[in-house]
């Protein structure tokens, strides 16, 4: 999500006349998109911030934007902290992008048609902002508001426009991604909508909630081969007491049916835990563990739980440091042997790799593969996979 904001935000800087630079030095401005689901991620960019006082005090000319989930947080508190801050655009703020640099004063008003900042096989498309659940830890509804799904035309338009810019890979964003709907359609009719459009090779999806794996998505995705065989589905827990008082939604049962469902119609399946929720015992711990056994993640993201301020979980009692990193230490073990096994298995298999260098590319559900012959970037190949050196698929072709 924050990638396709960046392009987004980028592109209006672009059609005002900015090209993009690895160097900093050389940067006539310096835009910061920011997050904020983790106390580290917001520390991180602020800390960048602060070492622009030097870059700005140097050519005060220089512009710098700070914008994205931090920023809506942090909101005018920014500027008195960083008096050479010249913009603040927060999360909420990113369809109005454009306008908030026309009525700064420091841009054109008279931009031309904004452009893709950059060239891959991968187009993002973004279908819905915000989030409607209130989870205990987390802090990205009061920072990217409520759901508010774009309308099926606009989406189209969109992905019609990626298509035919060279993008046979579209990813469509969201931070409840399959909650997306509109008046008569659901989110498995966009899917099915996007994927005939011309052009279109695969259509991938980020990040979908547990709950909107109805019986019509898996109907969907069961059908149209060109939906990926993979989905990145985040459970945070494998205790059913954790994710009532995480208010995921969902149970442990009610989860592994749905996980169970996917794996069934071949998909590869990635997901998010946290660790060391401030309710979660031994016991509720090892529930996690017993999870990530059961299902076979062919990739887990595995974090420490981070207390954000305004949440309701940041007022309950901390585990210990000790405690967190040994059961993040623990989990990770759990998984990197999993993860070696879930490519392990595909010794063997067909896979359909979509192209994205001459060598390198990636499988339906989400493998990386490295081919023997060349190819063009953005073609599809058809290959047997041969070996596995570490996690990349080594391919008879």
């Amino acid at each position: 999500m924050n990638l396709a904001d960046s392009e987004e935000m980028a592109a209006h800087l672009l059609a005002r006349g900015y090209v993009p630079t690895e160097n900093l030095e050389e940067a006539d401005l310096a835009l910061i998109n920011t997050c904020t689901i983790r106390d580290h991620a917001e520390h991180k960019a602020l800390s960048f911030l602060g070492r622009l006082r030097k870059w700005k005090r140097e050519n005060p000319s220089r512009i710098i934007i700070f914008a994205g989930c931090a920023a809506q947080r942090l909101g005018n508190r920014l500027k008195k902290t960083f008096p050479y801050l010249d913009l603040v655009s927060g999360a909420k703020e990113i369809d109005r992008f454009a306008e908030l640099l026309d009525h700064s004063g420091l841009f054109s008003t008279n931009p031309a048609e904004p452009n893709p900042a950059t060239q891959s096989v991968t187009g993002y498309v973004t279908i819905m902002r915000g989030c409607n659940f209130a989870c205990s830890y987390c802090i990205v509804p009061s920072v990217r508001g409520p759901v508010h799904c774009l309308p099926s035309q606009q989406i189209l338009r969109q992905a019609a426009q990626k298509a035919a810019e060279g993008y046979p890979e579209i990813v469509l964003l969201g931070q409840t991604v399959n909650a997306w709907q509109e008046e008569g359609k659901t989110f498995a009719d966009l899917l099915n909508e996007v994927s005939a459009l011309p052009g279109v090779e695969r259509v991938r999806f980020v990040s979908p909630h547990p709950a909107f794996i109805t019986p019509q998505f898996l109907a969907a995705v069961e059908n149209n081969p060109k939906i990926a065989r993979h989905i990145h589905l985040p459970v945070q827990s494998g205790s059913t007491k954790v994710l009532q008082e995480m208010k995921r939604g969902y149970s442990r049962e009610t989860l592994l049916e749905k996980l169970d469902a996917l794996k069934e119609r071949g998909f590869a399946i990635s997901t998010d835990i946290i660790v060391g929720f401030p309710t979660e015992t031994p016991q509720d711990f090892e529930q996690t563990l017993s999870l990530v056994e059961r299902v076979h993640f062919s990739a887990a993201y595995c974090f420490k739980y981070s207390p954000r301020q305004g949440t309701p979980a940041a007022q309950m009692q901390l585990h210990t440091e000790k405690t967190l990193e040994e059961r993040l230490d623990i989990l990770l073990n759990k998984v990197k042997g999993l993860a070696e096994s879930a490519y392990r298995v595909q010794i063997g298999k067909p896979v359909q790799i979509l192209m994205e260098s001459p060598n390198k590319g990636r499988t339906s559900d989400n493998f990386w593969a490295k081919t023997k012959k060349s190819y063009p970037v953005g073609s599809m190949v058809n290959s047997i996979v041969e070996d596995v050196d570490d996690t990349l698929l080594l391919t008879r072709d």
